[in-house]
């Protein structure tokens, strides 16, 4: 029986964490938590990386789907935390903005994309989101 394989994503990469609900895996799949942690230090290095990548040691945290190294043919879960968030916490928040809101689109991101298909007038109410950050979990998770 072939299954279809969905992909939900949520999570901004200033926010407190990037989320990933994988949908269709067929139960007793192998899956190495280690290998993936391992694939997501990789976005640390290669050309163009800022000093900031050096403080972002991703980690991803299964919250269900998976027990014993094998898939349960139920929905998984992923968590990647934001260990940078204290310091985007109050731009960031969730229950009050107490800034200006930040209109210029950065050069070479999809902030102004983001901008015209959120209908959001805040770049920070989406920055990367789905869009990239969150993506690369997903593109980690099933490289082999």
């Amino acid at each position: 029986m072939v299954s279809i394989i969905r992909f939900l994503t949520s999570g901004e990469s200033h926010g407190v964490c990037l989320t990933a609900i994988i949908e269709g895996m067929p139960s007793n799949f192998v899956i190495d938590i280690n290998k993936i942690n391992f694939d997501l230090t990789q976005r640390q290095s290669g050309y163009g990386r800022s000093d900031r990548m050096k403080i972002e040691n991703d980690t991803v945290e299964v919250l269900s789907g998976i027990r014993g190294g094998k898939t349960l043919g139920s929905p998984i879960c992923l968590k990647i935390n934001n260990k940078d968030w204290e310091n985007h916490k109050k731009k960031m928040d969730v229950s009050e903005i107490d800034t200006e809101p930040l209109v210029v689109p950065r050069p070479g991101h999809a902030d102004f994309a983001g901008l015209i298909k959120y209908n959001q007038t805040d770049i920070r109410n989406f920055f990367l989101n789905t869009l990239q950050s969150s993506n690369y979990g997903i593109n980690v998770f099933f490289r082999r």
